[in-house]
């Protein structure tokens, strides 16, 4: 995980273990580095609710189904991939107003746009990217982009890349799973 601030010029790193079991979520931070206050009140909180809202059974309340949102083919874009617009049920910060980007076979490679809710009354124009690929036969999320306004603070922005060691209980190559970031391959 990365984040940091533009305007305040302050950024900080977090490596963290997760892991999804018979529906608990859990994490152990493995290694952390940069601004203590970025660490502290922006990546241990976003690791902290995932935990508590998956914990808590809230976890499908972010799928991307029916229940939770309004789908609307937009057509194909010029790089051959298809647009389907997708527009939420309900104002909650789990769900992105905006599209679905799929490849040619109907297969998830991203999902973009804005949250339906402001996580909180400091944090606004949430922008979110979602960019999936398939790992072990599964379609899960590689890596996730997110800017905002925060008060007092600007623009500011958290990328989070996804390594699966395993997915479904089955352990995965770790060549091809590598996603990467400009912030990722370069050592500040």
């Amino acid at each position: 995980m990365h984040a940091f601030s533009e305007s305040l010029k302050h950024e900080a790193w977090m490596e963290a273990w997760t892991e999804l079991n018979d529906g608990r979520f859990s994490y152990e931070i493995v290694s952390e580095r940069g601004s203590e206050a970025i660490r502290t009140k922006v990546l241990r909180t976003v690791l902290a609710r995932e935990q508590e809202m998956v914990n808590n059974g809230g976890g499908e309340r972010a799928d991307l189904t029916s229940a939770n949102y309004e789908f609307t083919e937009a057509g194909d874009d010029t790089d051959g991939t298809h647009i389907v617009h997708i527009k939420p049920r309900r104002q909650d910060v789990l769900l992105v107003d905006g599209r679905a980007i799929l490849n040619d076979r109907g297969e998830l490679l991203r999902v973009e746009g804005k949250l339906s809710k402001n996580p909180s009354f400091w944090t606004s124009l949430v922008n979110i990217v979602r960019r999936y690929a398939r790992v072990a036969g599964v379609r899960v999320p590689v890596a996730t982009e997110t800017t905002a306004k925060v008060k007092f603070v600007g623009n500011a922005q958290l990328d989070v890349l996804y390594d699966y060691s395993s997915v479904n209980g089955r352990m995965v190559s770790v060549s091809g799973n590598q996603p990467t970031a400009p912030w990722h391959t370069a050592e500040r």
